[in-house]
């Protein structure tokens, strides 16, 4: 019973960021380069994503996705 009362927790998280993200991603929203704060993207509905880069230099790029500030890059 564990099992499956797990598996109906997950697929609505999954749900609810699908929905989330589809909504973020409506055609028609303005695109705002530039830089904001992680408050800003945060309090703007987005979230932080953080990817590290692909030559092993220990480098790093932050961006906010999702919300007002999809795109833009975190300081």
């Amino acid at each position: 019973m564990r099992k499956s009362s797990c598996t109906v927790v997950a697929a609505v998280a999954l749900w609810i960021l699908c929905a989330a993200g589809a909504e973020a991603a409506e055609p028609g929203a303005p695109v705002l380069l530039g830089e904001v704060t992680a408050t800003e993207c945060i309090e703007g509905g987005g979230v932080i994503i953080i990817s590290a880069a692909g030559d092993g230099t220990g480098s790093f790029t932050t961006l906010c996705r999702g919300g007002i500030h999809d795109g833009q890059t975190v300081t």
